[in-house]
């Protein structure tokens, strides 16, 4: 999968590059001969992808905060990219609860400065990336689509729909090319988050502790992160060359990834080779669905985009990075999974 040489030479502006999927994202956009120009916070965990990678010598790595827009703009200024693709975030919908007001002011104004610089500056594609759970969630058994409402359930949540809102009215007053995708639940090697479950279940494997699980019965669609990756990418590309993607996507996996999260575990479990399971009631009262499934049907048609990981697959790929982290160059560990991703046979 190396789009047509499209991406060698373009100046590709990242957000969130130090984050678990803009740091996967950033190395398979280098191997792609982009010119990557990040710009997030430092990384907040001790195993960061970013670290771990030694991903800032190979890119151009900015520190900065989105909600600083004239240090943003400087960073528009001087790189002048081609394509900017919008991760950083605060993306724990638990977290948001203890810090609302930051967790709104990142989303929502930080998606807004965004915006305004790639406005400001003509950027032919902008790709902003939301989540699956910008959409009110009312338990539904069939797939949500692109049209469907937005949330106010939580911070998390509600600052993910105003962001889609957002993007909408920019679109509608400016005539921007702009894109927001939306990913289920994303996992891969390297995501050290805190209150995520695959971090957490690593972290317990590795010491040899309990793994507590608060809620076993609640489903997920759970995708490889190269997966939601790949379309992002092509958005970029599509919208740069003039196809009209102005709109919400969806990016999720299909309906036989979609498990309980006690088969999650217990499949990581058999594919680690050891591990405790210990079921523990959760009653700290913030709410997490427990059903949210994408239809992806707008991606696969006029995309041509489609999913091709079983979710055995994906925890072969998962289990395997964390395994061999310690002992590999984790740079060359995170292409040789891109490789073999994007020679994966549909």
């Amino acid at each position: 999968m190396d789009f047509d040489g499209f991406f060698k030479g373009k100046k590709v502006l990242v957000t969130g590059h130090t984050g678990f999927k803009g740091a996967w994202l950033s190395i398979w956009l280098n191997e792609l001969g982009a010119e990557v120009i990040g710009y997030a916070l430092d990384p907040i965990y001790e195993k960061s992808l970013f670290e771990l990678s030694k991903l800032g010598e190979r890119i151009t790595s900015v520190i900065g905060d989105i909600r600083d827009i004239e240090h943003l703009d400087s960073v528009f200024r001087k790189y002048n990219p081609d394509i900017v693709i919008h991760l950083a975030a605060q993306a724990i919908v638990r977290r948001s609860y203890d810090i609302p007001r930051e967790t709104f002011e990142t989303n929502i104004m930080g998606t807004i400065n965004i915006i305004e610089c790639s406005r400001k500056h003509n950027i032919k594609s902008v790709v902003l990336i939301t989540s699956d759970k910008c959409y009110k969630n009312v338990e539904k058994d069939e797939g949500y689509v692109e049209t469907d409402a937005f949330s106010d359930m939580d911070p998390y949540s509600c600052s993910k729909g105003c962001a889609e809102m957002v993007a909408a009215s920019y679109r509608n007053s400016f005539g921007m090319r702009i894109a927001t995708t939306r990913a289920g639940n994303v996992i891969g090697g390297g995501d050290w988050a805190s209150d995520r479950l695959i971090p957490d279940v690593m972290r317990c494997l590795e010491r040899g502790s309990e793994i507590i699980i608060r809620s076993p019965d609640s489903i997920r669609p759970w995708q490889f992160v190269l997966e939601p990756l790949s379309g992002y990418l092509m958005i970029a590309k599509k919208q740069y060359e003039g196809e009209n993607l102005s709109s919400g996507w969806n990016f999720g996996p299909e309906k036989e990834n979609r498990i309980p999260v006690i088969k999650l575990i217990e499949i990581m479990v058999k594919k680690w080779g050891s591990g405790k399971i210990v079921i523990k009631g959760d009653d700290s009262k913030k709410h997490e669905s427990k059903l949210l499934h994408l239809d992806c049907t707008k991606a696969k048609t006029r995309l041509g985009w489609k999913p091709k990981l079983r979710i055995e697959e994906a925890l072969d790929y998962i289990v395997r990075w964390y395994k061999d982290y310690k002992s590999s160059d984790v740079y060359d560990l995170c292409v040789g999974q891109i490789k073999k991703f994007g020679g994966h046979n549909d």
